[in-house]
């Protein structure tokens, strides 16, 4: 088996020549770093670089986004999907404001109760932020332990990952390893069958092209264009039934990411 400073050396080898370039990347401002890691949670890398630098140069402080229209928030997230992040987003920004005076908590148990924020991404934007030492795992991350320590193995649970997590962290500069370990894990997917794959919690995206999701997104682009609509707008603009149409509207007012104004819905 592949000793842990064999492992380390493999990793740091690779990424001393091959580490990627991102904004978000060697900065002290966890504001950049909050930003970038809820954009990164169900979003590829070179999506969210593309959106990245509009976001911060139109909001660039918790505190101007906070205080940002949310239909302005809305359209600088556009394209990235998951349109709710952006509504937790702006909320966290709130909090930070009025809670923390301005000031990201660096306590990832305390980043848990920030909406939409869980376990592995409390952790990882501790360790990213202020350079903390925290064992989390993410998909790039899980496929490169899978990829070397359980070679021959199917159906691999994450909590069998995290005591080598633990055992390989540096502690010293965490930050790079895990960016280290990421940069590397995106490497093994591309020259190798996806190791992810050999993982217990696997699953397969589903299907975008006609989902909830697909409708979701158009009922949030089609108010950012127009302002209002009613219910026969949106039956004249997007291509579904209207019952799913309606059953949709009532789930987005719900969330507070859409509201009725007058038989009209206004973000």
């Amino acid at each position: 088996m592949l000793s842990s400073k064999e492992f380390i050396k493999i990793i740091y080898d690779f990424y001393s020549t091959n580490k990627r370039s991102f904004m978000w990347r060697d900065v002290e401002d966890s504001y950049w770093i909050f930003v970038s890691e809820i954009m990164l949670q169900q979003t590829q890398s070179y999506r969210v670089e593309q959106k990245f630098e509009e976001f911060i140069n139109a909001l660039p402080t918790f505190e101007s986004l906070a205080q940002a229209p949310f239909f302005v928030v809305l359209g600088l997230w556009k394209g990235l999907g998951y349109n709710r992040r952006a509504q937790w987003l702006q909320q966290s920004a709130q909090r930070v404001m009025s809670e923390f005076n301005g000031l990201l908590p660096s306590d990832p148990v305390v980043l848990e109760s920030f909406k939409g924020i869980g376990y592995n991404t409390a952790r990882s934007i501790s360790t990213f932020a202020f350079n903390l030492p925290h064992v989390f795992i993410e998909t790039n991350i899980r496929a490169v332990f899978i990829h070397h320590f359980f070679s021959e193995r199917e159906k691999i649970a994450d909590k069998e990952l995290l005591s080598l997590i633990e055992e390989t962290l540096d502690k010293k500069d965490p930050r790079q390893w895990f960016y280290a370990l990421m940069d590397y894990g995106v490497y093994l997917k591309k020259k190798h069958q996806n190791p992810s794959r050999r993982s217990k919690h696997y699953t397969r995206q589903s299907k975008f092209e006609g989902s909830d999701r697909q409708i979701r997104g158009q009922i949030l682009e089609k108010l950012l264009q127009y302002g209002s609509l009613n219910h026969e707008g949106f039956y004249d603009l997007i291509m579904s039934d209207s019952a799913r149409i309606d059953i949709i509207l009532e789930q987005l007012a719900a969330e507070k990411l859409i509201k009725i104004s007058n038989d009209f819905y206004i973000l």
